[in-house]
């Protein structure tokens, strides 16, 4: 079962702040927000590769969030120097740091987590892509914070490190298709605005998350009900990026709060709607046409359980999924799943804002309502009471 430890530990990179020696903007850029842009590129950069596992890249992303987690005080250029000359015994003693949390998770994700941090021909491939995800979406924070600080300290220096770090891709065939198409940088421009919209926007918090760093914490909270689950690779694979991708058209909409949606009959359908309109007049015309089918079924319906027959999607049920179509050639998603994952997301919002003392009915009423809801609940052999007894105010 999910500890709720390893849960307040991820969710510790939403009040870790980037770039906190630089002038940057109020709304700041935090390391959740930066986990999840970064695995967005990940997403763009590894369609473009060949022979990519994307259930590694999605592992391996995951690793690598929890790595800097635990390492975040650590200036860059002396993180990087560190892991060069020390990295071996650095790997290990992070491992130790984070075993009781993770060693509960199934599917040997100990093992794994092991194996990625301490031998370098495993997941290689997908390394590289994620390295390169990295520096992109570092680069998307710092040309943003450059135009503030021209006449900071070492800032040339900064920006020739990041450059030098971009370039050294350009041998990558993967990166030299994404450098050249400018529709594909434009796509992970846009959609890193998410960064900026602030969710629970007439509601004080703190931590303040943003919808950005609201899909990173949905994403991996399905990777980890899809392991509980014995999910597949492909349904495990759809789960994390269904949980990262359901908020995209929001980047065109902002973040419509759900009591505007229920005021009236209709509007909800109506908005949605609306979304669907806008992500094909500019969302897609953005995209490779091959990959509009996985865009459509991570972000339409995105919270109805689906499967893929001879081509057509059907709505199904999680446990439906887990009886007879917990094979990869279902293409399966559990959209109940997610959308257990997307309202605990707001349910812990609540709570950590309320243990900081910024509170109010608001988020008292959302955190009751919700666990309500889900008290007692069991999705798809997961019991998601549990989880919602972890963090009741």
């Amino acid at each position: 079962m999910i500890k709720k430890s390893l849960i307040e530990f991820i969710f510790e990179a939403s009040s870790i702040e980037r770039w906190n020696d630089h002038i940057r903007p109020s709304r700041g850029f935090t390391e959740l927000d930066k986990q999840a842009h970064k695995m967005q590129y990940a997403y763009v950069l590894g369609n473009l590769a060949e022979g990519i596992d994307k259930r590694k890249l999605i592992e391996g992303g995951i690793f690598e969030f929890l790595h800097r987690l635990v390492l975040t005080d650590i200036k860059p250029p002396v993180f990087h120097q560190l892991t060069e000359e020390k990295g071996a015994q650095i790997n290990k003693w992070v491992l130790d740091m984070v075993k009781n949390d993770i060693e509960p998770l199934p599917e040997g994700f100990m093992e794994k987590f092991s194996e990625y941090l301490l031998n370098p021909e495993y997941a290689k491939e997908e390394k590289k892509v994620l390295e390169a995800a990295h520096y992109l979406a570092t680069k998307w924070e710092f040309d943003i914070i450059y135009g503030m600080c021209t006449t900071y300290y070492g800032i040339e220096d900064t920006k020739l490190e990041i450059m030098k770090k971009i370039e050294s891709f350009n041998d990558c065939d993967f990166f030299r298709k994404y450098r050249d198409d400018k529709n594909l940088e434009a796509f992970t421009n846009l959609i890193g605005e998410l960064r900026f919209q602030q969710r629970w926007s007439r509601c004080p918090r703190i931590p303040a998350t943003s919808v950005m760093g609201h899909t990173i914490i949905v994403a991996i909270m399905a990777y980890f009900c899809s392991l509980e689950m014995g999910a597949g690779d492909r349904r495990t694979v759809n789960n994390f990026f269904g949980g990262l991708f359901h908020d995209m058209p929001e980047v065109l909409t902002r973040d419509i709060v759900s009591p505007v949606k229920r005021s009236v009959e209709g509007l909800d359908e109506l908005i949605k709607e609306i979304e669907d309109n806008q992500m094909r007049k500019t969302i897609y015309p953005l995209l490779p046409a091959e990959w509009h089918k996985d865009v459509d079924y991570y972000t339409n319906d995105e919270f109805r359980s689906k499967i893929r027959l001879e081509g057509k999607t059907e709505f199904t049920t999680t446990e439906e999924i887990s009886a007879k179509y917990n094979d990869d050639k279902f293409d399966a998603i559990d959209g109940e799943i997610l959308k257990g994952c997307d309202e605990f997301g707001a349910y812990i919002e609540t709570y950590f804002s309320h243990i900081t003392g910024v509170t109010s009915h608001t988020l008292r009423d959302a955190n009751r309502t919700l666990y309500e809801k889900y008290k007692n609940k069991i999705l798809g052999g997961i019991d998601f009471g549990l989880l919602f007894d972890y963090f009741k105010i």
